[in-house]
């Protein structure tokens, strides 16, 4: 990857390039203390007028608006996130396909992924790292299933679905790759498999329901699938209830003894029937205080949560300073 022009800033500080990849590894900085994730990609991208009523969701402006994910990804780095997920979540070749998208147009645009967010990182003179988002078969299914998982899926053939897009994505150049909102214990190993020697990072996230996963499988036997998993820098959860992330983080803490990633919702429920989110939003910034207590060391939000959420994270952890986010 290149690294920019020869020269800096004044006092040796390097110049910022759109694609300069951070000083430090993300493993490096997790050892030194909290490291902020951005918020919820969707939310901050309808706040900025866009569509997101299709079954690619966030992905299918990669095509047809790939200026509103760099804005969003933009919007999260000025309120100091120093992690930015990519717009990939529902990102797959198969549901590319059904858009008439094909293999090599396909690739392209998982690279044009991690190339928004390495634009919107490039803005600040600080690291910021570049984690390429790989969602859990269901969310290509775009049918809810994964939040349930077991998809009645060998786990041979999770790992065939997974792998060619994993290989897509570490070719992009991210600093991380985000197994994230992992359902079941079946996919994780899958997942596990499918990122074996791909010369990246990862963290593994599952999402849960109270003190199980979403399958209602042990949290002990699902982060203990890590051990022996040099490549896995962090371990934990995401888009759950803000109120079970606290014994989540205990959990991956003890069993695995490995930095924890936390970035719940806001508490909101999706309602399916009426296609719209209910109830009020929960997600407290001050709560990141007992995740970091518990062994946090990723921390940020998921599901409607936005920018000025991050910002208070940000001054509550001690992160970075926030530069603004509206």
């Amino acid at each position: 990857m290149r690294l920019g022009t020869p020269g800096g800033t004044p006092g040796g500080t390097p110049a910022r390039t759109p694609d300069r990849a951070p000083l430090r590894t993300l493993g490096r900085a997790l050892a030194a203390g909290p490291v902020l994730l951005d918020g919820g990609l969707s939310n901050q991208l309808e706040a900025q007028g866009c569509d997101l009523s299709d079954a690619l969701w966030s992905a299918r402006l990669l095509t047809d608006g790939p200026g509103q994910i760099e804005a969003a990804h933009a919007a999260y780095v000025r309120a100091g996130a120093q992690v930015l997920i990519t717009a990939g979540y529902q990102a797959s070749f198969e549901g590319f396909a059904r858009r008439g998208i094909g293999r090599a147009e396909a690739v392209g645009l998982f690279a044009r992924s991690v190339r928004l967010a390495r634009q919107a990182a490039g803005a600040v003179e600080r690291d910021v790292w570049v984690a390429a988002s790989v969602g859990p078969y269901g969310a290509m299914l775009a049918d809810g299933s994964e939040y349930r998982g077991r998809y009645g899926l060998t786990g041979r053939e999770l790992e065939r679905f997974h792998r060619p897009r994993i290989e897509a994505l570490a070719a992009a150049g991210p600093d991380v790759l985000a197994l994230e909102t992992v359902p079941d214990i079946d996919e994780a190993e899958a997942l596990l498999r499918a990122v074996e020697g791909c010369g990246l990072p990862v963290w593994l996230s599952y999402s849960v329901a109270g003190d199980r996963t979403r399958a209602g499988q042990s949290l002990e036997t699902a982060f203990g699938l890590v051990r022996g998993h040099d490549e896995v820098v962090a371990v934990g959860v995401n888009c759950c209830d803000p109120a079970d992330a606290e014994g989540v983080v205990r959990v991956a803490a003890e069993v695995t003894g490995k930095p924890v990633v936390v970035y719940p919702n806001s508490g909101e429920r999706w309602d399916a029937g009426g296609r719209g989110w209910a109830g009020a939003p929960t997600f407290d910034p001050g709560g990141a205080r007992a995740w970091q207590d518990a062994g946090a060391r990723l921390i940020g939000g998921c599901c409607r949560v936005g920018p000025e959420t991050i910002a208070e994270l940000a001054g509550l952890l001690g992160t970075t300073a926030a530069e603004g986010w509206a």
